[in-house]
């Protein structure tokens, strides 16, 4: 088992900057990412990374504003999102994965973030 806890979700106006944090537990897992999910849209893949930090990817509307990156010491990953857009507005959950080929089947319970204009 996997146990995923998110925190730093909030409020800021557009422009400003936010970083959440994915804190894990559990067996050992090889690639953590960010989804999020707006009113009243499907979940969408936000960003992702192996566990070793190896092979970040993005969806092209954050490349350039959010880094993913881990911390292995305290075995939590972070999402620094910069230039934040009220588009971004969303519950940001993490998931994680045991291997390439696997589904994300371990999830966190979500963090709100909010951008204002």
């Amino acid at each position: 088992q996997v146990q995923l806890v998110e925190s730093g979700g909030g409020s800021v106006q557009a422009g400003g900057s936010l970083r959440l944090s994915c804190a894990a537990s559990g067996r050992t897992i090889s690639r953590i990412s960010w989804f999020r999910q707006a009113p009243g849209k499907e979940r969408a893949f936000v960003a992702a990374t192996n566990w070793d930090g190896s092979r970040p990817t993005y969806t092209n509307s954050v490349l350039g504003r959010f880094t993913i990156s881990r911390d292995n010491v305290k075995n939590t990953v972070y999402l620094q999102m910069n230039n934040l857009k009220p588009e971004d507005t969303a519950v940001y959950s993490c998931a994680a994965k045991m291997g390439e080929r696997d589904p994300w089947g371990y999830w966190g319970q979500g963090t709100q973030v909010t951008v204002s204009s």
